[in-house]
């Protein structure tokens, strides 16, 4: 892909480009009139709630997903709503990034996708393709193992479109008996499945000497090493570059030994034929739940005098990797270095991890902490400092009975918002989260058989978050399950725990004895005691240790634990490896005046300009932003109706400069909101 010829003045593809840049060379705002925006129209969707989506715009039409799944056309100039695909069929609880576009003549299709299907729709009407699949759509895991049917399976990122295919992101389970998760690629016009990358290999394939298990591609333990973030595709080498998450089960390993290829992996793979070009591997045998957050980044960097094609991927650890992306060559020396080894029964760590000179990280690490770095906030400094204190805090430190403190925390330093990037000068624009979370695992001896069906289910899927008091974890994003008559209706709370919603996976492979039984016990009825037999119980049986939640290391106050910044946003020159700036991201309300620049939670990506701007909004505290991305300072911000964790979009109507972006808030324990807005100079 030649991006010194891309014009880069349209938003027709997730991120704006195939090389996920979030790039504009649209010049109609400028440094001096940035100020001046205005709003130039708000669409109020129907459904309340998250949305992650980042519109497309084609031909004046802005697409987009709501909060419920609903694929919604809207004039990009006006917001006029033009078609809705969804309207008469029941809610989702789920989040979307997206849509796709494809065309060839006069045949213009969205590609979206619900639950495990993948719909065709006629951009111009948004009525299903009947000639695709069965009658509009395909179920995504018909390219899978007859195993893999009754399990949980969805698309949350939108497809990576290459001249006739489509290949999938796919979100599956990270616990005992997920799915496995392979790179599909289907035909855009028919549905069918045209090739197939096998991320667990199998016998004769390279990489199936790293599993010690000769049979974990078909195991009915293991699975996962699938991409959910979505890719990047250099039409012009025909390569397409796909980041792996974690092998399942996450966090003990020691039912997955070996170094767990093509898992935590950057793939470049033939694009027409799903063959391997190059991989590198981020993170060996996972432990840590350490997959690529987002899709990486396609440029060009300077080395030698000469631009050299490159590709470049933001990790949750905070590195970020840039190889030559045709050969896979490191742009930077990458180090494998030693790390602990694990206490746990069973387990063994991979002994090394691979970590790249240059850059440094973009966010502060544990093992750097020290005393002095407890919030002066914290009104219960002695009970933190105490945990501190007891915590583990070396890099890589692998999980065990003890608490360990993380940092970069689960969902990282980098998260699904990822980089922009000005591609033809090198460098990327990153925000990170610093938010410090506690890792521990607990010995997995529950015996559940002499309990009530519907207890037992619950100690074995939903603990872990919801917590065994059902209290959950609201500072974590785990809401409280009790009184959840009061809050949900049964065929609502059915649906959440075939499907899932959130964060949360779904477990379709309940069956309804067992849903029903698991219903009771959550609505206090009459249990009727049901005894677990012939059930099976994969995680209890195979997994010896046991994840104990997502738990953040936070004040009495629920702010974290840690000193400010706890947001950033930095400008990586990656021609030298180099930091141009770094600054705070976001303020901190509740602490009044104290709080500006304390920087905050922030999830969602930003959109970048050719002219000098960066567009983000991300943050908890539900501001739009602009900064000058040459010095980092803000030079214009606005207050959305609920916060936007999204990614803008950034085109123009008839000369008219827009930037869209979608309002939902409900993360983070923030207002939900419905509206999609679009910012523009006054005429």
């Amino acid at each position: 892909m030649d991006t010194s010829k891309n014009e880069y003045t349209t938003w027709s593809s997730y991120l704006g480009d195939p090389g996920r840049s979030h790039f504009s060379t649209l010049s109609e705002i400028t440094q001096e009139n940035v100020s001046q925006l205005k709003v130039a129209w708000a669409y109020e969707a129907q459904d309340w709630g998250q949305m992650q989506m980042n519109p497309i715009i084609i031909d004046s039409i802005l697409y987009g997903v709501t909060a419920a799944l609903r694929v919604i056309a809207l004039n990009a100039s006006t917001g006029e709503e033009l078609w809705q695909f969804g309207d008469s069929v029941k809610v989702w609880h789920s989040t979307s990034r997206g849509v796709s576009y494809w065309e060839k003549g006069n045949d213009k299709r969205i590609l979206c996708t619900r639950g495990a299907n993948l719909f065709a729709l006629d951009a111009l009407t948004g009525k299903p393709i009947s000639s695709f699949g069965n009658n509009g759509s395909i179920d995504l895991r018909s390219g899978m193992p007859e195993s893999a049917k009754d399990k949980f399976v969805i698309s949350n990122t939108p497809g990576t479109v290459f001249k006739d295919l489509i290949v999938m992101p796919l979100r599956i389970s990270e616990g005992s008996g997920a799915a496995p998760g392979d790179i599909m690629a289907f035909n855009v016009v028919t549905g069918k499945l045209e090739w197939i990358f096998h991320t667990i290999p199998h016998p004769g394939e390279t990489g199936y000497e790293t599993w010690k298990d000769t049979t974990a591609y078909k195991s009915p333990i293991i699975g996962a090493a699938n991409n959910w973030a979505g890719m990047a595709v250099d039409k012009e080498a025909e390569i397409i570059y796909v980041p792996t998450g974690s092998a399942a089960p996450d966090f003990y390993g020691g039912v997955r030994e070996g170094q767990n290829l093509y898992s935590n992996s950057l793939l470049a793979l033939n694009a027409n034929t799903g063959e391997r070009i190059w991989h590198f591997q981020f993170t060996h045998h996972d432990i840590w739940d350490r997959d690529p957050p987002a899709p990486p980044n396609l440029l060009y960097v300077e080395r030698n005098g000469e631009k050299v094609p490159a590709v470049a991927q933001v990790t949750k650890q905070g590195y970020v990797y840039v190889f030559n992306r045709l050969n896979g060559e490191p742009l930077f020396d990458i180090e494998e270095v030693a790390v602990p080894a694990s206490n746990l029964k069973g387990e063994s760590a991979w002994p090394t991890q691979p970590i790249p000179v240059k850059p440094k990280p973009f966010a502060r690490v544990s093992e750097h902490l020290t005393e002095n770095d407890i919030s002066p906030f914290a009104e219960n400094k002695d009970e933190l400092l105490g945990l501190f204190q007891n915590a583990e805090k070396r890099m890589y430190a692998p999980p065990s009975t003890s608490p360990t403190l993380l940092l970069p925390g689960y969902d990282g330093a980098a998260e699904w918002g990822g980089a922009s990037a000005d591609p033809n000068d090198g460098i990327i624009y990153v925000n990170s989260n610093e938010m410090a979370w506690v890792l521990q695992m607990k010995e997995n001896t529950v015996d559940n058989n002499d309990k009530p069906l519907g207890e037992a289910l619950y100690g074995n899927y939903c603990v872990s978050c919801h917590q065994s008091d059902r209290k959950g974890n609201k500072d974590s994003g785990f809401p409280s399950l009790i009184d959840i008559g009061l809050k949900k209706e049964k065929s609502e709370v059915t649906h959440i725990i075939k499907n899932g919603k959130g964060m949360m996976t779904g477990f379709p492979q309940l069956s309804d004895i067992e849903t029903n039984a698991l219903l009771r016990f959550l609505y206090n009825e009459e249990i009727q005691h049901t005894i677990i037999e012939n059930t099976s119980k994969p995680e209890v049986e195979a997994v010896p240790y046991k994840h104990t939640g997502y738990t953040k290391f936070l004040d009495s106050k629920g702010l974290p634990g840690i000193n400010p910044p706890w947001g950033t946003m930095h400008a990586i020159d990656l021609n030298s490896g180099e930091y141009k700036w770094s600054v705070p991201f976001g303020s901190t309300p509740e602490l009044g005046e104290k709080g500006v620049g304390t920087g905050t939670e922030n999830y969602g990506g930003a959109v970048v300009t050719q002219n000098g701007l960066l567009f983000i909004a991300a943050t908890r505290d539900g501001f739009f932003r602009v900064f000058d991305k040459g010095t980092g300072a803000i030079l214009w911000e606005f207050e959305l109706p609920a916060p936007a964790f999204a990614t803008p979009a950034m085109y123009e109507v008839n000369g008219k400069q827009f930037i869209a972006i979608a309002c939902g808030g409900e993360k983070l324990g923030t207002k939900k909101g419905n509206t999609i807005i679009a910012f523009a100079l006054e005429p």
